[in-house]
C-alpha cells in the first residue's frame, strides 16, 4: 500500500492511509485477531455476513427494478441537482 506526502503534509497522508486501511478490511480484522474465536462462533459470524450480503444483494436488484425508492440525494450545497441529468425526467 502506498500514500504519497505532498507538500509535507504528514497529517493528510496518514488520513489518506486511514481510509485505505479501513476499505481493506484491515481494521476490522486486527479486531477479529485480537482474541481467539471458538469455531462455532466463527461459523456464526461468517452465517450472519452472508445473510447481510444476500439481504443488501436483493435489496439492490429491488432498487434496480424500481420495486423499492433507491437512497434519498443529498442537496449540493450550491443548490444545483446532485447528479447530471437529475433535473431531467
Amino acid at each position: 500500500m502506498l500514500v504519497t506526502v505532498r507538500d509535507n503534509n504528514v497529517d493528510q497522508a496518514l488520513k489518506a492511509l486511514k481510509r485505505k486501511l479501513q476499505r481493506e478490511g484491515v481494521f476490522r480484522e486486527m479486531r477479529q485477531r485480537r482474541a481467539y474465536e471458538k469455531p462455532s462462533e466463527r461459523r456464526n459470524r461468517e452465517k450472519g455476513e452472508a445473510v447481510r450480503r444476500a439481504r443488501k444483494a436483493a435489496r439492490k436488484a429491488a432498487q434496480r427494478e424500481g420495486l423499492i425508492p433507491g437512497p434519498k440525494k443529498k442537496p449540493r450545497p450550491d443548490g444545483r441537482p446532485a447528479a447530471a441529468g437529475a433535473d431531467r425526467a
